[in-house]
């Protein structure tokens, strides 16, 4: 019994930086699903979307969560990524672009879970999204991976792309509600708002 102890502390010892390496990745995961993701939840509980999206939502943080420690251990170990260092180069670039890039499908995964933790963005607030001298207008119904869903006045359902509608200026709430769909025209001195959305 001594002898296989003193062969465990041997190896703590010779371990000790991998092992106290390990321990900071698994108390940064602790973290992040005890204190962040409940932050997470309770936005997306006060964004009154539905329960489909906040567990997609979630499932994703927490994915993402768990690679990224994984990650981190194996380096604590001394896996070698530099045989890798060309591909994974190549691969953040593409991601980068993907992710971001306006032109981009891929992008609007990383516009849906901006709106997901944007309280503005909540379902129920009826929104004005401004495209150069078009609108649109409606009610946000649900936020899905790609698109937001939004109900107009006339009962018609619109599916705008979540990265316009981050990129685009958008009125919240409008206090004189315009047509659903339109242009925007020059408003004269003196011109109402109603008397615009009618020429609109």
């Amino acid at each position: 019994m001594g002898h296989w102890l003193n062969d465990v502390a041997v190896w703590v010892e010779g371990y000790q930086l991998n092992l106290i390496a390990t321990g900071l990745f698994l108390l940064a995961y602790v973290a992040v699903i005890r204190l962040v993701i409940p932050r997470l939840e309770r936005n997306l509980a006060s964004s009154r979307l539905k329960s489909s999206s906040a567990v997609k939502g979630l499932f994703v943080a927490r994915v993402l969560t768990g690679i990224a420690t994984f990650a981190g251990i194996l380096l604590a170990w001394g896996v070698d990524f530099s045989g890798l260092l060309v591909l994974s180069t190549s691969i953040i670039t593409l991601t980068g672009v993907a992710l971001f890039a306006s032109w981009s499908l891929i992008s609007n995964i990383t516009a849906y879970f901006i709106l997901l933790t944007n309280v503005a963005y909540r379902r129920g607030n009826a929104v004005r999204i401004i495209d150069g001298d078009n609108y649109v207008e409606g009610t946000i119904a649900d936020i899905g991976p790609f698109s937001t869903r939004l109900v107009t006045a006339e009962r018609e359902t619109v599916l705008y792309p979540n990265n316009l509608v981050l990129t685009r200026p958008v009125l919240i709430n409008p206090k004189t509600p315009w047509h659903s769909v339109g242009k925007v025209v020059a408003q004269p001195i003196g011109q109402s708002s109603e008397q615009k959305a009618d020429k609109a």
